[in-house]
């Protein structure tokens, strides 16, 4: 028979206190457990329900849904279209999520240089083009372009946000640079030069009063839409030409090129103040190619 070791040192001690301790913590111990567990019991509820809350509360991934709108032709010569819900309540959400923590002054390009300026006094925010989000609605944009864009070395650009508060304007300005741009390491498109061939401009937010979009050299026979609230969306400005009211959802496109690529003056616009609120967009800039 195999003789039975016993523990030593240490080993011996823990063993003793064991000993010792185990009908002390039996005795009274073991009823305060007992009588804790109905309210252990009754936490679990709540804490499965602020899990759930948890992840019901954490974005959810973006989906690209089939979507429709409806166009209006403003103009033909330049041509303007106006788009009714470009823009679906949830591309909204997930766009202004993008681009929410890169709002910095808008810049102008004068003189060969991006910069400040006082014409310009709004905030604007580059959205990443691998966003599902912006990929479903540059997808749409290059749709609505047709042949517009040779796809084999045209771009639709990189898309950007951009915020008006109170106060806030953009003097009137065109969108197309007077001489083709020389060709940047990391452009997606192919050719030595480009220039911005149209525009889309998509609204997001439209709590605000002021903050039209005025066309000074495009005129209409095409009477004034309403919205559901029978306000108007665009109106003959005193200036001369129209302004367009934010509306969210809807956007306006021109055509900033005459055929041989030159820039048309008549495209001028600007983003008048806005008395009160806030007014977010979206820009997007198709870029032809040359060379």
């Amino acid at each position: 028979m195999a003789p039975i070791s016993r523990p030593k040192g240490a080993a011996a001690l823990v063993v003793t206190i064991v000993a010792i301790t185990a009908p002390i913590l039996y005795q009274f111990v073991l009823p305060y457990l007992i009588n804790l567990l109905p309210h252990l019991s009754s936490l679990s509820p709540s804490i499965m329900r602020i899990s759930r809350n948890v992840i019901d509360n954490s974005p959810s991934p973006f989906t690209c849904l089939p979507h429709t709108y409806k166009t209006e032709i403003i103009s033909l010569d330049p041509l303007l279209i106006y788009i009714d819900s470009f823009l679906a309540p949830a591309e909204i959400t997930a766009l202004i999520e993008a681009g929410e923590p890169e709002f910095t002054p808008s810049r102008v390009y004068k003189r060969g240089l991006n910069q400040g300026s006082s014409d310009r006094t709004s905030s604007s925010a580059g959205l990443p083009r691998d966003n599902p989000a912006v990929q479903c609605v540059l997808a749409r944009a290059e749709s609505f372009l047709g042949t517009m864009l040779d796809h084999s070395r045209d771009d639709i650009g990189p898309p950007q946000l951009v915020r008006y508060t109170a106060g806030q304007r953009f003097n009137r300005h065109h969108d197309w640079y007077k001489t083709p741009q020389p060709v940047r390491r990391g452009m997606l498109g192919r050719g030595k030069t480009w220039n911005r061939i149209a525009s889309f401009f998509a609204i997001l937010q439209d709590q605000c009063t002021g903050g039209e979009t005025w066309f000074p050299f495009v005129n209409t026979t095409v009477p004034s839409k309403t919205d559901k609230n029978r306000r108007q969306l665009w109106r003959k400005h005193d200036e001369g030409g129209l302004a367009f009211r934010p509306v969210a959802g809807n956007a306006l496109f021109w055509v900033n090129l005459f055929a041989n690529g030159t820039g048309d003056e008549r495209t001028n616009h600007a983003g008048l103040p806005l008395d009160d609120g806030l007014k977010t967009a979206m820009n997007i800039w198709p870029r032809k190619f040359y060379g």
